[in-house]
């Protein structure tokens, strides 16, 4: 079981702030592509073409990194500014 946190924009997008997911393993862009498989908004919002960052257990992670059984792991949107 694995804990996600969705940030800005992708929290809007998705209606959910926090979710639980049962995880068998697998990196992040595993996690992505489990989620984009649902569908619809999930699948437009964590597209590849929309930048953002992944952080697990609170420390900014590669893609390629291995998402542990009971990790937070955490969606960050862009962020602008000026």
């Amino acid at each position: 079981m694995i804990t996600i946190l969705y940030f800005g924009v992708l929290k809007q997008r998705l209606n959910t702030a926090e979710e639980t997911l049962e995880w068998q393993g697998g990196s992040g862009a595993d996690l992505r592509a489990l989620l984009q498989a649902r569908g619809g908004e999930w699948a437009d919002a964590l597209s590849d073409g929309n930048v953002f960052r992944l952080v697990i257990n609170k420390k900014i992670s590669q893609w390629h990194d291995t998402v542990p059984d009971g990790a937070e792991v955490g969606f960050l949107p862009p962020v602008t500014g000026g």
